[in-house]
């Protein structure tokens, strides 16, 4: 599974509005798909509850074209941002393989705001694209440069595609440090651009990238054979001001 995940890294795109995407339509069966695999995918934290629901894009404020909307809810416990976003990424790219489109649509409202106890974190939307409407160079998307968002040596050539993980409003807030066979992974906060998210709900959503940006971190040490033990640090309870905020440590086995 994880040279599909690599793979689609490659191909997957956020899709800020499905038009022109072809006339073919999720099927029954590829729903069911996406139900199993939300139940296997991997945690970040494996003591923090998920559940996810499928619903047409009429039943939220996402007015996109999309097909579906995924609905992934969460205990608000520890780290649940980021786990939210290491499991919804897992989906992300399950999609791509599908020739499913998605776009993390973190502004929606639902009218559920709970689900089987938990609370509404994010939602994904989905649609049925055409093969050709995927990426065809990934490297032609806008990113930060390497250089800006990584410290160290020996692992350019993998953080050269991790950096390609998708945030809200692509403000990326990550910075990698590397050095004696050890990663730090920071979710860096600078002054500047922020799309259409609040002030206030900055910190929030770049919490649930830091997610996606750690399980596609792990896809790209895998698929170039690195062993690692991982530690990950709280950054439930921490300032939301701070500029550098410490999220995880992988030791490499030298």
């Amino acid at each position: 599974m994880n040279g599909l995940f690599y793979e689609m890294i490659f191909k997957r795109k956020s899709f800020h509005i499905f038009r022109d995407t072809g006339k073919g339509k999720i099927s029954k069966e590829e729903l069911i798909g996406i139900e199993k695999k939300f139940k296997s995918v991997k945690p970040l934290f494996d003591d923090i509850k998920v559940d996810m629901k499928i619903v047409k894009e009429d039943e939220t404020s996402c007015k996109r074209g999309a097909d579906y909307c995924i609905l992934l809810y969460s205990e608000k416990k520890g780290n649940y941002l980021q786990n939210i976003g290491y499991i919804g990424e897992q989906l992300d790219l399950y999609l791509a393989s599908m020739d499913i489109g998605s776009l993390w649509f973190g502004i929606g409202k639902v009218k559920e705001d709970k689900y089987n106890g938990l609370d509404f974190v994010i939602m994904i939307a989905i649609s049925k694209v055409k093969k050709d409407k995927f990426r065809k160079d990934m490297y032609k998307s806008k990113r930060k440069p390497l250089e800006e968002i990584y410290e160290g040596k020996n692992l350019a050539n993998i953080l050269n595609v991790v950096r390609f993980s998708p945030s809200a409003c692509n403000t990326q807030p990550w910075m990698v440090e590397e050095k004696d066979n050890m990663i730090k992974v920071f979710r860096y906060k600078k002054e500047g651009k922020r799309g259409m998210m609040p002030v206030n709900k900055v910190t929030y959503y770049n919490r649930i990238d830091m997610g996606i940006f750690l399980f596609i971190l792990e896809v790209c040490l895998k698929n170039e054979g690195i062993i690692f033990q991982r530690e990950l640090y709280d950054d439930y309870d921490i300032a939301t001001d701070l500029e550098k905020v410490l999220v995880a440590i992988y030791k490499m086995q030298a």
